[in-house]
């Protein structure tokens, strides 16, 4: 890539492109078990594991994957929260050439036959806490493998689970046993091509149903090594037995898999790996390490952090090697606040499109209030008129953010008209409207899209509209996103009953509790006689977000 106007703002050191070396994904995990094999790779509740026996483990899981049928493109659900099982199926997955399917342990019965469905999902790797679920999805789809794990089945000192004591049905796998049946480390030799489908990663789609943004072993490789360089003059301060990782996004999420776990995995950090977001566990974690930790973050888990009534006496300006916001625009005050504590912040974008970077702040370098920063390492952006999707736009001037490189996505899983429609001669239409200034910088300002981002979740109000207008007493429904200081944006619901009929908002959040996973759930409902529409009838969602700004700005 020829040089950009931007690349002046890089830190030292950092490279304007990267060669990526041309391997599987799965490789990282060797390559740090060579050089650092007993370092501490996870740390959950207590029981640690080192990268020589994580590698370990994902051989001798991929070895008894492939003993039961597993093939290359075989696609492989993991539905699991934060737990030393998930990475180890997560690599054993990638080292056979077979495609990871992140599947959210939120979704609703129906939501999970639909990804499933989608994706010919063959084997699919869950926890005992969701049996009721996974028996729903499979009176309708078709899954060869079964695969059940009690989260803490990998945690020292806890009773072994059996698959009795689970429930498993007739012929279902239980994790622990499965891997425990299979003492072969012996690497897998099957030929991987770097466009060759390593992930699955669901994000919003125009129908409604989430679409699978294909990332290939290239984009992981490429995303692994150009976070490694971008974060370098951070992590270079630290020999690799003081860097630790705060892996609390769920690795299930696109930041989560990449920027915390595959990103600890190549720089050699330990992982305290947390299955779920709980602010005081999370304050007890940080007083009790004495080590500074990286944490990716988004801005939902840092409002909770800079207001908790410990944050003053946790000495939060030595707790952290950087924190990193990303999944949601983060507010100034929010960003402020954590600087004004003395923490090393940083803020990023990315998209599951995009193997979630993109344009990042630079570690030790300038920043700027608002900004998400600049194009990372082999990356090129421009901004185009959103009215003619062509013509591009002039610095501090609105447009559609396009963005091309290494990170880019290979397409969505079997839906080659989404595809053709945001994928152009390589460059990615995000839907994000943005500014750059004369620096480079990038300041995110709007979306084409009607996306609601919550908590770090991207949810397509379509697919919410859809189910709540399935309510025997809803007429016409529309939602959209509002502006929430925590969650950085919350649901709302505009509803019309039918003629005759009396609604109450419990009624629509009890309805959407049987319905919906839980962050795409409305948080608060107004009701109308009739709802704005344009001269063919469609609904205008934006003129209502627009009259719900004003009414709170009053």
């Amino acid at each position: 890539m020829e040089e950009r106007f931007w690349h002046k703002n890089y830190d030292p050191g950092v490279p304007h492109t990267i060669n990526f070396p041309k391997i599987g994904a799965h490789e990282i995990l060797t390559m740090t078990a060579y050089g650092c094999p007993n370092k501490v790779a996870t740390s959950f509740y207590g029981t640690d594991t080192t990268f020589l026996e994580l590698r370990r483990m994902s051989f001798r899981m991929a070895n008894a994957l492939k003993n039961a049928g597993v093939k290359k493109g075989d696609r492989i659900g993991l539905h699991l929260p934060n737990c030393p099982q998930y990475i180890i199926a997560y690599y054993a997955v990638l080292s056979l050439g077979a495609i990871v399917v992140n599947l959210n342990p939120m979704y609703t019965p129906d939501e999970l036959k639909a990804l499933c469905s989608n994706t010919g999902v063959s084997t699919l790797i869950s926890f005992d806490m969701v049996l009721p679920l996974i028996r729903e999805v499979i009176k309708e789809v078709d899954v060869e493998r079964i695969i059940i794990t009690k989260v803490t089945d990998f945690i020292n000192g806890m009773p072994q689970s059996t698959p009795e004591e689970i429930g498993l049905e007739k012929g279902w796998l239980h994790f622990s046993q499965f891997l425990a049946s299979c003492t072969d480390i012996t690497p897998n030799r099957v030929e991987i091509d770097g466009e060759d489908p390593a992930l699955i990663q669901f994000t919003g789609g125009t129908t409604g149903i989430p679409k699978g943004a294909v990332l290939t072993h290239n984009n992981l490789i490429a995303a692994c090594y150009t976070l490694k360089e971008w974060c370098a003059p951070a992590w270079d301060l630290l020999p690799p037995d003081k860097r630790f990782t705060l892996s609390i996004l769920p690795f299930f999420h696109v930041y989560g898999d990449v920027v915390a776990m595959n990103m600890s995995v190549m720089t050699a950090a330990t992982q305290i790996v947390v299955p779920r977001f709980d602010i005081d566990e999370v304050m007890g974690i940080i007083g009790f390490m004495q080590e500074p930790m990286f944490w990716p973050a988004v801005p939902t888990m840092i409002s909770a952090l800079v207001n908790h009534p410990k944050a003053k006496d946790l000495e939060l300006d030595r707790r952290f090697t950087f924190l990193n916001s990303g999944g949601a625009p983060i507010s100034a005050n929010l960003f402020t606040k954590g600087q004004d504590m003395g923490i090393s912040m940083s803020e990023g974008w990315g998209m599951s499109e995009t193997t979630s970077c993109g344009i990042g702040s630079p570690v030790q370098g300038k920043k700027k209030l608002g900004s998400v920063g600049i194009p990372i390492s082999n990356m090129d952006i421009k901004l185009i008129d959103p009215e003619d999707g062509v013509t591009e736009v002039a610095r501090g001037q609105k447009g559609e953010l396009l963005v091309k490189g290494p990170l880019v996505m290979q397409g969505y899983w079997d839906n080659p008209e989404e595809t053709a429609g945001q994928l152009k001669d390589g460059w990615l239409f995000t839907g994000d409207v943005a500014i750059q200034d004369e620096d480079g910088y990038i300041y995110i300002v709007d979306r084409t899209k009607d996306m609601i981002i919550a908590g770090g979740y991207n949810i397509y109000p379509r697919e919410i509209d859809e189910v709540l207008a399935t309510h025997p007493k809803v007429a016409e429904v529309v939602t959209v996103g509002i502006p929430d200081e925590y969650r950085g944006e919350t649901v709302k619901a505009f509803v019309v009953a039918k003629p005759g009929q009396t609604i109450t908002e419990e009624e629509i959040i009890a309805f959407s509790k049987e319905k919906l996973a839980p962050y795409k759930r409305p948080k608060s409902v107004e009701f109308r006689q009739e709802l704005p529409k344009s001269a063919v009838g469609k609904l205008l969602r934006k003129v209502l977000r627009a009259e719900d700004e004003a009414k709170r700005n009053k």
